[in-house]
């Protein structure tokens, strides 16, 4: 006897994802039978004749980067020559003491502010020459601008000084900066990894996406790219408002309800076994953007960034090095250089240490990050332009799912309200069937299954 062919429903556009033999992946994972589909609610919702009474509505946001700040070169002149006067003045420092400081390579001394102040005081060559031939017995007066460059280019290797000092003293912040980050990419790619209400939902969506893609070549899907989670509010059912995300939420919260709740029908009404069932149901699925908070933090961050900041911090020590070298001569004859060598040698033994520590972090956690994306999507991973990009796609979707599970929350509570006080309101056809068929849905959990087994 033929079986009764099922209904035709509203496609879902996916990419299908090839299962991988000698890898370990996520749909690996999956337990045919801890999602049971509700295939009377989503044939009733999602039937493919059904009339679309609303224009799509596709929304997508991009937050883009805000632009490079770019610090253009600056002209030794009157204006240039106020600005450094007026710098001074707000920085409240001496010019012995800026030089005493350069000599010795003392950053304490002079502090970050101050030593990025000094770079923008920065002469041209042609400025630099110019100052540095001004004889003191020159009819020319110098202004206070003009006096304190000077001074300062009496040093040797004056702004070369200021650019290393510079480095040691944000080296220790930028060194933090990095750990944290790498740090923060492997804690995402563990959460993703880990997550128990992740791998349901991506279950949930497979089986779901499987039966709306019947006799179809997207049907019998293995595994899918999780774009695929970005798409589910773009197919809507015969309401024109329910969204086969709304369906996948509200079919998980039953599931996860009926799982945690340990009441009775004995001890209390249907009606409350059902609220207090949802309840628990829907606290467990939109408490999934807390569990996977760092994967929210990662997609903020820029792979090349990352990358550019650690090759910076390595050419950093590169170029202390050439300033060290460039003052060898001159600290044979003089006490005040070989305090800066000295300064600079002891960081440097130190900073050469913590940069191997660094590229070590970096080197686990871009690895980890290759692992997990290759862990969701198998060989199409290498297509990925961007290596974080997993990150986004979640945190997208995390956004989405928080406002569904905002809207089914209200949806629930004035289906609950309505049955207490005995009068009809409107409500989703979806959490008609959820409401009426709690008891029944019970049984159909894979906890009660594994019990009964």
């Amino acid at each position: 006897m033929e079986a009764t062919p099922k209904p035709k429903l509203k496609p879902l556009h996916w990419d299908k994802v090839r299962a991988s033999s000698d890898r370990e992946m996520v749909w690996d994972q999956l337990k045919c039978s801890s999602f049971k589909l509700n295939e009377e609610m989503i044939e009733t919702l999602f039937v493919v004749n059904t009339p679309k009474p609303t224009p799509k509505e596709t929304n997508r946001w991009q937050v883009l980067p805000p632009p490079g700040q770019d610090n253009g070169n600056r002209v030794l002149d009157p204006k240039k020559a106020q600005n450094i006067a007026i710098l001074l003045r707000a920085l409240n420092v001496t010019v012995e003491e800026v030089c005493d400081g350069l000599l010795e390579g003392n950053t304490d001394t002079l502090g970050t502010e101050l030593l990025e102040s000094l770079l923008k005081m920065a002469p041209t060559k042609e400025e630099e020459r110019k100052l540095k031939e001004y004889k003191d017995a020159s009819p020319t007066k110098l202004g206070a601008a003009e006096r304190f460059l000077k001074a300062v280019l009496d040093i040797p290797n004056a702004f070369k000084r200021v650019d290393a000092m510079l480095y040691v003293s944000n080296f220790d912040s930028e060194v933090e900066y990095l750990k944290k980050s790498f740090a923060t990419l492997e804690a995402a790619c563990e959460e993703l990894r880990t997550s128990r209400m992740f791998l349901k939902l991506l279950e949930a969506v497979l089986k779901t996406g499987n039966r709306m893609n019947v006799g179809t070549n997207r049907g019998d899907a293995h595994a899918f790219k999780l774009d695929t989670l970005l798409k589910l509010v773009d197919v809507k059912g015969a309401d024109g408002k329910t969204t086969l995300l709304h369906f996948v939420v509200q079919e998980i919260i039953r599931s996860e309800g009926a799982r945690l709740y340990g009441g009775s029908a004995t001890e209390t009404s249907a009606m409350n076994d059902d609220a207090k069932c949802r309840k628990l149901g829907l606290q467990v699925v939109s408490g999934l953007s807390s569990e996977l908070s760092s994967v929210k933090k990662a997609a903020a961050m820029d792979a090349e960034v990352l990358s550019n900041d650690v090759s910076k911090l390595s050419k950093g020590i590169a170029d202390i090095g050439e300033v060290i070298r460039l003052n060898k001569p001159i600290s044979m004859e003089e006490s005040s250089t070989n305090k800066f060598s000295d300064s600079m040698n002891s960081f440097m033994k130190k900073a050469e240490e913590e940069i191997i520590r660094i590229q070590a972090q970096e080197s686990v956690a871009l690895s980890l990050v290759k692992e997990i994306t290759e862990y969701f999507h198998g060989n199409s991973a290498k297509e990925e332009a961007h290596p974080f990009r997993i990150f986004m796609i979640v945190r997208d979707f995390l956004t989405i799912l928080d406002r569904v599970c905002k809207e089914v929350g209200m949806i629930n509570e004035r289906t609950t309200v309505s049955s207490a006080h005995k009068f009809p309101v409107p409500v989703n056809p979806l959490l008609q069937q959820v409401s009426g068929g709690f008891h029944n849905g019970r049984q159909h959990t894979s906890s009660d299954e594994e019990e009964s087994s």
